[in-house]
């Protein structure tokens, strides 16, 4: 086992306190070790889709973090091909929430979706992909045409 040194807000902090104290952890090192086996795992959940998804992608920032607004609008102008629609929701004088819907391969998506919620100065993200087949029209018989 190795020894390391992370740097972590004092409100993050604060809740991994509170949530080691409500589910019996001994100490900070377990809680962390367990919730990084448990965010391992989901991203390797997450990384194994593959082909035409749609997806929504959720994320808080400071929107006072040097340039990180700017940032972002190149980065969805970049891919505007993936980016449907987004809110856009100021949370308090600090904090704005995003929440965009995001549509295309997978690979691609989660891609752009990571590179976003790792940009520096972004407090929170998450992704929610869901598949939307082979990419092959459906054929239906339900009384109407699609034109």
């Amino acid at each position: 086992m190795q020894r390391i040194t992370i740097t972590i807000e004092d409100d993050l902090l604060a809740e991994i306190d509170a949530a080691a104290e409500a589910r019996g952890y001994q100490n900070r090192s377990e809680i962390i070790r367990d919730l990084t086996r448990a965010g391992l795992q989901q991203s390797s959940e997450d990384t194994a889709q593959a082909g035409p998804c749609v997806a929504g992608l959720v994320y808080v920032y400071d929107h006072a973090a040097r340039d990180l607004s700017k940032r972002l609008v190149q980065e969805f102008h970049g891919h505007h091909d993936l980016a449907l629609a987004t809110l856009h929701v100021h949370l308090d004088d600090s904090n704005c929430m995003e929440m965009t819907a995001l549509k295309g391969d997978a690979a691609e998506v989660r891609h752009f979706a990571d590179h976003i919620i790792a940009e520096r100065g972004v407090r929170y993200g998450r992704v929610v992909m869901i598949p939307t087949g082979d990419g092959r029209p459906k054929l239906r018989k339900h009384g109407h045409r699609h034109e």
